[in-house]
């Protein structure tokens, strides 16, 4: 836990400085407990625990802090149904969280959904993969770094 004025609590040392060291178009995976992080993270990305955390609550403190990549079309990226859970009509109530969340700091609220095994590729040449406590069905997602301009830094 940080304790710092300014910095959500729920955000770790290790995760600040991965946000910190990260530049633009870099990518962050906030990987629900399902997500395969070690074997992710063999491949070169830092991996940063932060298990218990839900990612909804962890999402919305790093976008504090985090400038979404406003240059593409989709910041932010989740892993796509399989088949036979889009055959079932499963629905993913954790998005629309994420949608909500991705609103308030400007963006559409819109991202891209990625297949199965092209999401574990993306996630293979992200910046960092945070393996989280969230514990619903495709809770995974990938947002993309921005830019802080000039007149935004304190």
């Amino acid at each position: 836990m940080v304790v710092l004025k300014g910095i959500p609590s729920i955000l770790t040392p290790e995760l600040l400085y991965a946000l910190a060291k990260m530049g633009h178009g870099d990518e962050l995976v906030l990987a629900d407990a399902n997500f395969p992080v070690s074997s992710v993270c063999k491949c070169g990305p830092i991996e940063i625990r932060a298990d218990g955390l839900r990612i909804p609550e962890l999402l919305e403190a790093i976008l504090k802090l985090f400038p979404l990549d406003s240059y593409v079309k989709c910041p932010a990226a989740v892993m796509d149904l399989v088949d036979s859970d889009r055959q079932q009509g499963l629905v993913v109530p954790v998005w629309s969280f994420y949608s909500a969340l991705l609103k308030q700091v400007g963006s559409d609220g819109t991202f891209d959904a990625v297949e199965r095994f092209a999401f574990y590729e993306r996630a293979k040449k992200a910046f960092a993969v945070v393996a989280t406590g969230e514990t619903a069905l495709y809770g995974n997602i990938i947002i993309k770094k921005g830019v802080i301009r000039p007149e935004e830094l304190c």
